[in-house]
C-alpha cells in the first residue's frame, strides 16, 4: 500500500496536506464523534503522526472487483 504521508512526520491540525483526507472543521467533527484517524492533543493543539493517516487510509480502503 502506497503510503500518502511521511510516516515520521508529526501534521498540525492547520496543515492544508490533512485536507485530502477532511476540511478542518470535518476532523473536528470526527473528533468529538472519536471517529477517523488517531490523534495527539499538545496542550490545545492537535496533531496527527503520517503513520497513523497512513494506517487510517489503509484501514478504510475498498477494494473493488476490477473484473467488471
Amino acid at each position: 500500500m502506497a503510503e500518502f504521508f511521511d510516516p515520521t512526520t508529526l501534521y498540525d491540525d492547520d496543515d492544508n496536506e490533512l485536507n485530502v483526507i477532511a476540511n478542518k472543521e470535518k476532523r473536528a467533527q470526527w473528533r468529538h464523534r472519536r471517529f477517523g484517524p488517531a490523534y495527539i492533543k499538545m496542550g490545545k493543539r492537535v496533531k496527527y503522526s503520517g503513520e497513523a493517516l497512513n494506517q487510517w487510509i489503509a484501514e478504510n480502503t475498498i477494494q473493488t472487483n476490477s473484473a467488471a
